[in-house]
């Protein structure tokens, strides 16, 4: 009915006085018309073409179909606040000639009064308008795709981009009052991001355009409302709107945020920073975080530039801010982020290969949560300790986790069986050397993920007495797993003993038996360590004969938790785990 009416009104306006049959009826131009002016006083509009109503109560973010208008005539439309009881109420008015045969679309934008509402950032000037296109278009030059135009609407924004992810950038520096030539998309779902116009790493706004079913057809993309309603009399707030070729407006809804994974993990072994407050674009993220701790894997935003500054933690602000770091995390990555090394590297030893040991973050977008294989466990390892060679670290008997790895080097993930291993450390040059070694029982992580981390100094005595060299694990729901260091008695021999050891059941609630077989006599002792490496029980220290043997193990006082039960004989030391339950 309204279209029916819009061109009666127009034919009327333009046809008295004129002869029947005049050829004023086969000059037509194609037009729609969209409401886009934000100022609150101008909400609802009554439309006027030389002197009569055309729209009444013409909404904000309303458009009309495109119908036929004449052309080649002058219209005078005039714009009334919605309550007019005639075109003298007119807030505005506008001539316009409308060439034949073109196809055009008028956009009513602005304030009212500029001087009561936020500048434009580039000086455009913001005064009520008509921004008036006659390359309009009502359907695709290709039927598969949906042909976009954007205009920049918003009065208070600075120059943008529109970028349809993944796809091609729409809009390339626009400012106030720009508008785009089309762009043919295939019809489809697109997340637009709005981003600075010289920065394209920022991404300011985020929303969902769903052209599935558009196909074939065309849209006017519109910037509308204020960034800053407060600053503007409270207006409608900043959106994209879509006016279809029917007068249909869609409101682009936001888009879902864009997410990363992220594990934050402190291993910065500097006395100074012991405990360190997180702060992410001056809010508090992390409160009294200690050395050796990590977080569990979050959703963190993704495509926005992200300010990490670290202080003290006693800091009471951002501004206490030891060192401060720019992030932007990609959208569906997994990432580790480590702090590590010195705040005064000359008041520390050197590192032995050169490497810079201030104070940063060590960043890496190949984190996993879980394992690629079920029964195994997916290790990755850094070396993070700064007065520490190139090193080897070698899973005895199964693999080199790490070769030739210099301070602030991590190693690709490595999937290994689940269950406990030796861990040797070795000069990088030199495999036969062992520096140290620890154990890694990784008996209960399969199908799980750790991220290894040499920690601490190797002479804290030149490193203002800080921590001391240590194997760490940082699990994904953010434990911390200091990895036992294997003492040099337990490291005697490679060539363990030809020994068999179990406990059974296991896991177990209170009793269990372990059983263990001798090649040979000999003297043995069995102890049982928890996962930090503290003797929790030692029993049955006797000789035995060759053959096996079964000692009955009372679990009722051990907490619930992963042990290692080692059998030490004259050949060395044989490992196996159990698990206890409540």
């Amino acid at each position: 009915m309204r279209k029916n009416i819009f061109v009666w009104i127009f034919a009327a306006l333009v046809t008295a006085g004129l002869p029947v049959g005049s050829v004023w009826a086969q000059l037509t131009a194609r037009l729609q018309v969209i409401h886009n002016a934000a100022d609150p006083a101008a909400a609802s509009v009554d439309i006027y073409v030389n002197g009569s109503l055309l729209l009444d109560d013409f909404a904000f973010r309303a458009a009309t179909p495109f119908i036929d208008v004449p052309a080649g005539v002058l219209l005078n439309v005039a714009v009334a606040p919605g309550s007019s009881s005639s075109v003298g109420d007119a807030i505005a008015t506008f001539p316009l000639t409308l060439d034949a045969g073109k196809t055009y679309i008028a956009a009513a934008n602005g304030v009212l009064d500029p001087s009561a509402f936020a500048s434009n950032p580039d000086m455009k000037s913001t005064g009520f308008t008509l921004f008036v296109t006659d390359m309009g278009r009502e359907s695709a030059m290709n039927p598969g795709e949906v042909d976009i135009k954007v205009l920049h609407g918003a009065t208070d924004a600075p120059t943008v981009d529109v970028i349809a992810r993944g796809v091609a950038t729409l809009v390339d520096d626009a400012a106030y009052g720009d508008q785009t030539p089309y762009l043919g998309v295939p019809a489809g779902s697109y997340t637009l991001d709005i981003t600075p116009g010289n920065d394209n790493t920022t991404v300011v706004a985020s929303f969902t355009a769903d052209l599935s079913a558009l196909g074939g057809g065309a849209a006017m993309v519109f910037a509308s409302g204020f960034l800053t309603p407060s600053a503007n009399q409270n207006g409608e707030a900043f959106g994209l709107f879509a006016a279809l070729p029917d007068g249909t407006v869609i409101a682009l809804p936001a888009a879902a945020e864009a997410t990363a994974r992220l594990q934050v993990i402190h291993n910065a072994a500097d006395p100074a920073a012991a405990s360190v407050d997180i702060y992410v674009n001056g809010s508090l993220l992390l409160d009294d975080f200690a050395f050796r701790a990590a977080t569990p894997f979050i959703d963190v935003p993704a495509g926005v530039l992200l300010n990490v500054a670290v202080a003290p933690g006693s800091s009471s602000s951002v501004g206490d801010a030891l060192a401060s770091f720019p992030v932007t995390f990609d959208e569906g990555k997994t990432y580790i982020v480590t702090a590590n090394g010195v705040l005064d590297p000359s008041a520390f030893a050197a590192n032995p290969d050169m490497k810079s040991t201030g104070f940063t973050l060590f960043v890496t977008d190949m984190g996993r949560e879980s394992a690629m294989n079920p029964g195994e466990v997916d290790i990755k390892v850094l070396h993070g300790a700064t007065d520490a060679p190139t090193v080897d670290v070698i899973a005895r008997g199964v693999a080199t986790l790490v070769d030739d790895a210099a301070y602030g080097d991590q190693t690709p993930y490595l999937g290994v069986p689940a269950g406990s291993y030796t861990l040797d450390i070795t000069p990088g040059n030199d495999n036969t050397t062992v520096v140290a070694s620890f154990t890694a029982d990784l008996s209960a992580l399969g199908g799980g993920a750790a991220m290894v981390f040499a920690s601490g100094f190797l002479t804290p005595s030149a490193n203002q007495n800080g921590e001391a060299f240590g194997l760490f694990a940082a699990l994904p729901d953010g434990r911390v797993i200091p990895l036992s260091s294997v003492t040099s008695v337990e490291r005697l021999t490679d060539a363990q003993p030809s020994t068999f050891l179990a406990a059974y059941p296991n896991p177990v609630r209170d009793q269990a038996t372990v059983s263990f077989s001798l090649e040979r006599s000999d003297y043995a002792v069995l102890k049982i360590f928890d996962i930090t490496g503290r003797q929790v029980l030692s029993m049955q220290q006797q000789d035995y004969q060759a053959g096996t043997h079964n000692i009955a193990l009372n679990a009722a006082n051990l907490l619930p938790g992963m042990y290692r039960v080692v059998l030490f004989t004259s050949r060395g030391a044989t490992v196996s785990s159990l698990a206890v339950v409540r």
